[in-house]
């Protein structure tokens, strides 16, 4: 009996969705734009976003101008969004934006713009450009709008892709340094320039600590690769280094290595002196 009853509901479900892809079907083929129109709003707030946005593609050209076509463009990025398709919903967004920055819905288009982009923003190991977009858009959201309801959504969006970057080229510093194994000038060089460019980037990172120790040991070791004319200047530097690290981390993880190479430094330039 209890199969009986599993079988007739699926039996019913079955029709009904049979039903419902035949009523769309038919309202696709129509010609009556208000009874799409009526179709694809009742779909957006039932959660039908791809049905929604397929009947909204097909009447936007022939409401555009009309009093529907506002809240029928709103919506319409909304589908894209909802069914993760964040860079075509930020695209339309944006249009919904520009197209009517005197509507209700103005704000918070324009907040979904920058938001859809945060979304699309890929993880801290591939190309960031898109995060970089998306920081943008927000920042100049917030910019526009400093007392909306929607600031505190783009501010943690913000600081999430402000740490993929953040992430994106300490690692990219690594990877120079990484190199140090081959022992040539230029990948140390390209290191220094790295971790250089890292603390002008990135002020206050919590990856700060270990760069700067790091640039003490580069330092380190290109003076021992350097040529004779060159080594008590980049020893020099390493010890310079090492001071400003000591003012900054005098009880780091990192100070019995750094202790070690600034003796050896001195040491260093002691000899070359004499």
């Amino acid at each position: 009996m209890r199969n009986s009853y599993k079988n007739l509901f699926i039996l019913i479900l079955l029709a009904t969705v049979i039903s419902s892809c035949s009523d769309f079907r038919k309202l696709q083929k129509s010609d009556d734009w208000e009874k799409k129109y009526e179709a694809a709003i009742r779909y957006y707030e039932e959660g039908e976003y791809y049905r929604a946005n397929v009947l909204l593609e097909q009447i936007l050209p022939i409401i555009k101008g009309s009093e529907k076509a506002e809240i029928a463009n709103f919506y319409y990025g909304y589908t894209y969004y909802y069914q993760e398709q964040y860079l075509l919903a930020s695209h339309y967004f944006k249009t919904f934006y520009d197209t009517f920055n005197r509507s209700q819905f103005a704000e918070e288009a324009r907040f979904m713009f920058g938001y859809s982009l945060f979304q699309d923003s890929p993880r801290y190991n591939l190309d960031q450009a898109s995060s970089k977009e998306a920081i943008t858009a927000l920042q100049g959201f917030i910019n526009l709008y400093p007392n909306s309801e929607f600031v505190r959504k783009a501010d943690a969006a913000l600081g999430q892709l402000r740490s993929k970057l953040e992430r994106k080229a300490y690692e990219k510093a690594l990877l120079y340094y990484d190199l140090k194994k081959f022992m040539t000038g230029e990948y140390l060089k390209a290191a220094l320039v790295a971790f250089d460019n890292f603390q002008d980037d990135f002020p206050g990172s919590t990856y700060t600590e270990e760069i700067q120790y790091l640039e003490i040991e580069a330092m380190y070791n290109l003076a021992e690769v350097s040529i004779y004319s060159l080594r008590k200047e980049r020893y020099q530097e390493a010890i310079d280094f090492y001071e400003i690290f000591i003012d900054t981390y005098d009880e780091s993880k990192y100070l019995k290595k750094a202790e070690k190479i600034y003796e050896d430094c001195l040491e260093q330039v002691r000899k070359l002196n004499s």
